[in-house]
Formats: C-alpha cells, structure tokens, sequence
C-alpha cells in the first residue's frame, strides 16, 4: 500500500498523497509565478527548494475569462502540473501530458472532468498542466513574446523531460494531448522546431482554427488596453490586476458583434485572444506545414465530434431559431472561397437556416482542421488515426446531439464529473459507459503502442472510426464538407 508518496525533482523533493491507490502530486512548479518582473515575459524556470515541499493541492488558478470560467482562486503560482501515477517506484511506464481546453481564455488541469485515475490505472503516468490562458498568455504586446501559452506549454514538457522519470515514467514515450484549445495548442507545437523531441505521439480533440494574424492581434490588444485606460503594451498592463485584465477580457468578447465590419470572422467566435500566428515561433497554420513538408509527421490520434457547433447555438438560446440572414452572414464569412457559400447551398440541399449556420461553423471551427491536421500529418510522413464521436448526449431530449466537449468524458472515464453527468445522465447509460471504456482503451493502446485499435486514415480510403452505441469504422463520414473545403483549410483570422 502506497504511504505518502515522494519522488525527488530537479528543483526538489515532492511528497504527494494516495488517491484511490494511486500517487498523487498536485501543484508542481515547472516555471515561476509569472507577475511583476517576469508578468508578460516566457516562463521562467521554478526557484529550487530545501527540504520537502508538500503537493496535495492543486495550485491557484489561472485568470479566467469568459462564461464557463471556473471559480477564481488566490496566489500567483500559475505555471504548475499534476502528476498521477500507479507506480512512482517503477520506470518506463508510457506518460500521457494533457492540455486543457476552455477556448484560450478559460479552463484549469484541476477541473474534475481531467480525472486522471482511470488512465492510471490502466498503467499510464498522467500529467495535467496549467498555462496562461486569455490577455496572459496571448495577447500580442510589444515588449514581450508572442503565444506565451505555447511557451509555457514547452516548458512544461521539458519539465516531463527532466523529471516524470522520478515518477516511474519513460521520458521517450510521451504522448501530448488536449481537446479544443488543447488540441490546437498540440496541433502548433507539432509544428514548433524547440518542441521537436519533447513528445513522441499526440492526441487532438476538436483541434480549432482559431488564429489571428499580427494586424488582427494588435487591434485587440489596443482594445482592451482602451478599456483599462493604458497603453496597449507589456509595459503598459503590467500594471493592471490580472483578474481586471481577464474581466476585460471577458467584456470585450461580449463586445465583439460591434466590431464585425472590421474585425470579420473572429468576432463571431466570442473569443478575442487567440494563437498569433507571429512569424517566429507560429509561422504558419499547423495542416499548412505539415502538408507542404515544413513540419515532421508524428502519431497521432485526432478527430471532432459530429455535432460541433450545436453546444454553442444550445447554450446561447439559438438552436433551431437561426434565421436566413443569419445563414447569409455566416456563409459569407466563414465558407471558403470562391463557390463556398454556394457549395454549402448545394451540398446541403433542404437544410434550415440553422442546419447551415451549425454546419458552417462546426466545419470551420473544428471538423475541418482536425481533418486536416490528419491528412497533412500523414503527408508529412506521419501516420494518422481519426475518429468522429457520433453518440448523442441524452440530456435535454438529446438536443445537443454529439456536441463538442462531449468526447472528453468519455476519453478520460470522468463520468461521475459534474459536466458528464449533466450531458450523459446520472447514472450514464450502459451504452455510454461501454463507449467510454472503449475511447479510453483506444487512447490507453495508443500512448502505449501507437495503435488505437483501428486503422489509419490514408487519402485514398479516409478510413475513420465513428464512435457510437454501435461504433465502426467507415470512410470519413462528411463527404460533403470535405469536398467543399478541398482546396484547403481555415486560414488565419484577419482584418476586414
């Protein structure tokens, strides 16, 4: 029986606690409180302890913006990880690093649906990391580095480098994997030559076109300093509170349909602070390198759920009550071009104005990089599992279909979290549990072996596994969308 586990770091020694027989260490700095002198700058590597330093709570939270944030904690120690593991004094065991998704401006590696156990168990090392999210980690300010979030990302997995061997781990079998701005944080440092070695597989969920270009940044960077009454750079809001930062974070998201003449396609996200594509360390979209040779393939496992779109429209009020010009609108601005407003028309012939609006917005968002993301890994000499989750959350009379996030649950057995059991029912069906253990076996195989359990998707067969009551694997099954959007993927956000 496990008692007080400790595992001896580069910066110190740790002492977790057993949870549910396994070890636990909550809390682990891999970079120093990025406030004051260093607010704004690239992580910094955590100041060494004496003694032992206890790790049984997660550390403080992030500033969060936005509607789902979570509940805003004290302290400033932000750059930490979480460590679960079945057996601290083994070696060799296959690591699994999981970013968490929350839109760029939310989400904590604390949230119960992270539960690490269930993997564990099955003989898996987990690690589940805390990055600067929102105006912290991605706004573009002169004076300081662009994408701090993916820095601070890296740094994390150097950590695991250095030091998940301490927790019986096998720093040559890492896999990084998140879900929606997780996964698009795993799709940019696939391509991000310091990331190169620091992971050997990879894991997308939901992967997000969400990048803007240096213009675009900048205007949303002026307007948020606007709002604080300061000047839009590093040194400029170094000055302002982090959580009256994230609150204007949040305001200017709310703000964003004023600003659709000039700011286009992101300002009908509700997320103003995203990726940048800089020229330094994001030169490029992520399918966009891989596809033309400029990035190496890897294994990776990626896929989106069928229904992407339809938890936002549920959420806002507007399922089923889309209108024709809202279809107009979001056709013109986020199909492809030329012919892709055109295309949608046709392809989805009899559909409602809100099957278009969904449509074109799950397409955009999600279901198009992600598959993207596969074919230019497989260009690149990877080779790539897809999936698509097509099972329908039973809540609400199963109005938010197979929506996005719904596949997170599942992948990690966190059914009994209180975001499972609000889309799956408390107790989930036998169907749901069955499918759960059967996306947590694929992903368990995969970190081990690079196999999920069924085969890679190749251009000519597209050979994809459709997750359901009755999973099988099939060729891709929105053909329509594919064809559409051939020609390539989303590009970055820009101004109009």
């Amino acid at each position: 029986m496990l008692v007080q586990p400790v595992a001896r770091t580069a910066g110190g020694t740790v002492r977790g606690f057993v949870d549910r027989g396994l070890a636990a260490f909550r809390g682990i700095p891999y970079g120093r409180p990025p406030v004051g002198p260093l607010r704004f700058a690239a992580p910094a590597p955590p100041e060494p302890w004496d003694g032992v330093r206890e790790t049984v709570e997660y550390g403080p939270v992030v500033p969060q913006s936005g509607p789902l944030q979570v509940e805003p904690t004290t302290g400033t120690d932000w750059l930490t990880l979480n460590v679960c593991t079945p057996a601290p004094d083994s070696a060799g065991l296959p690591v699994l690093v999981w970013l968490h998704g929350g839109g760029f401006i939310s989400g904590t590696a604390g949230d119960p649906l992270y539960d690490p156990t269930g993997l564990a168990r099955a003989g898996l090392v987990v690690v589940t990391v805390n990055y600067r999210v929102g105006a912290e980690g991605f706004a573009l300010l002169d004076g300081a580095p662009a994408n701090r979030a993916f820095l601070d990302q890296i740094a994390a997995l150097e950590w695991v480098q250095h030091n998940i061997a301490a927790f019986g781990g096998d720093p040559a079998r890492v896999t990084v994997a998140g879900q929606s701005a997780g996964a698009s944080s795993v799709a940019a440092l696939l391509t991000v030559p310091r990331a190169r070695g620091l992971f050997h597989r990879a894991i997308a969920h939901s992967v997000g076109g969400n990048l803007a270009t240096p213009a675009l940044a900048a205007e949303i960077t002026a307007a948020l300093a606007e709002r604080l009454g300061t000047a839009p750079t590093a040194a400029g809001l170094a000055g302002t509170d982090p959580w009256q930062l994230a609150e204007a974070v949040t305001a200017l998201g709310t703000a964003l349909p004023e600003h659709l003449a000039h700011w286009g396609r992101l300002a009908h996200t509700g997320v103003p602070t995203v990726p940048v594509v800089d020229g330094e360390l994001l030169t490029e979209e992520p399918w966009t390198a891989l596809a033309a040779g400029r990035a190496e393939g890897i294994e990776l496992l990626v896929g989106h759920t069928r229904d992407e779109f339809r938890l936002f429209a549920v959420l806002a009020g507007r399922h089923g009550a889309f209108t024709e010009d809202d279809a107009r609108t979001a056709l013109d601005l986020l199909a492809p071009r030329p012919g892709g407003p055109e295309a949608y028309r046709a392809a989805f012939s009899g559909a409602t104005p809100s099957d278009l609006v969904e449509a074109v917005f799950s397409d955009s968002l999600f279901k198009i990089p992600s598959l993207h993301l596969a074919e230019g890994n497989t260009a690149a000499g990877g080779t790539s599992h897809l999936f698509q989750l097509a099972y329908p959350a039973p809540a609400l009379g199963g109005v938010f279909g197979a929506c996005h996030g719904l596949d997170v649950p599942l992948a990690f057995g966190s059914l009994d979290s209180p975001m499972a059991r609000h889309f799956l029912g408390d107790p989930p069906a036998p169907e749901a549990v069955a499918l759960s253990q059967e996306l947590q076996q694929a992903w368990i195989r995969f970190v081990g072996t690079g196999d999920p359990g069924w085969a890679a998707h190749e251009p000519e067969q597209q050979l994809t596994r459709v997750l359901s009551a009755r999973s099988e694997t099939v060729r891709y099954p929105d053909q329509a969308s594919r064809g559409i959007w051939a020609e390539g993927g989303p590009t970055r956000f820009d101004l109009v």
